[in-house]
């Protein structure tokens, strides 16, 4: 089904909870000043370690990600880590897209921020021998050991210090949130009065 062969796909993984436009800016910036061909926004499920009472649940994040980027024809939205066994793990999800995949490259998207913990994370080892990481940076943190690695690329992406968590504090204190995400986005938030409590 795939029309280009090694199309390359950048997955910018996240809770989008909720989506706003640091993170368009940032997937925008990878579509369009990198050699990406698409970025896909791999919504992630209930991390074990973040507090369950703010997080939306698993279909209004993906719902919000899906209106944020409708009419972006690079931007996709991706639920597999959904299906996947809890808790999912990077390696897993990057394995079963590609092999379902087959005509595309995966790069993984990310920050300079989980360099200090990436020998933690899951047979980091063979991500970093299989896929190429695209990485921007966040103050405070750099490549370390990792710097010059052949599959590692940093980028200079411009960053907007906006969080979904203050967005969640301003809405649920009667704060105007629209101009900090898509109209589209803001109405349903609204319209669902998430946050509000």
């Amino acid at each position: 089904m795939e029309t280009k062969p090694n199309k390359k796909t950048g997955l910018f993984f996240g809770s989008f909870n909720p989506i706003h436009h640091g993170h368009l800016i940032l997937a925008s910036y990878m579509a369009e000043f990198t050699d990406l061909d698409e970025v896909w926004f791999v919504v992630s499920p209930q991390n074990p370690l973040k507090p369950k009472e703010t997080l939306l649940a698993d279909y209004h994040r993906i719902t919000l990600v899906r209106i944020a980027i409708e009419d972006h024809p690079k931007f996709r939205a991706s639920s597999i880590e959904f299906k996947m066994p809890k808790p999912s793990y990077t390696i897993d999800t990057l394995t079963w897209l590609s092999e379902k995949y087959s005509g595309r490259e995966f790069i993984l998207i990310c920050g300079t921020d989980i360099f200090p913990t990436f020998h933690k994370w899951k047979n980091y080892e063979v991500i970093l021998d299989h896929y190429g990481l695209y990485v921007y940076p966040r103050p405070g943190f750099e490549l370390g050991k990792y710097a010059g690695h052949p599959h590692i690329r940093l980028f200079k992406a411009p960053l907007l210090e906006i969080s979904s968590s203050f967005i969640r504090r301003g809405i649920k204190a009667g704060k105007d949130m629209a101009y900090w995400m898509p109209d589209k986005v803001y109405e349903y938030i609204q319209e669902m009065h998430f946050y509000e409590k």
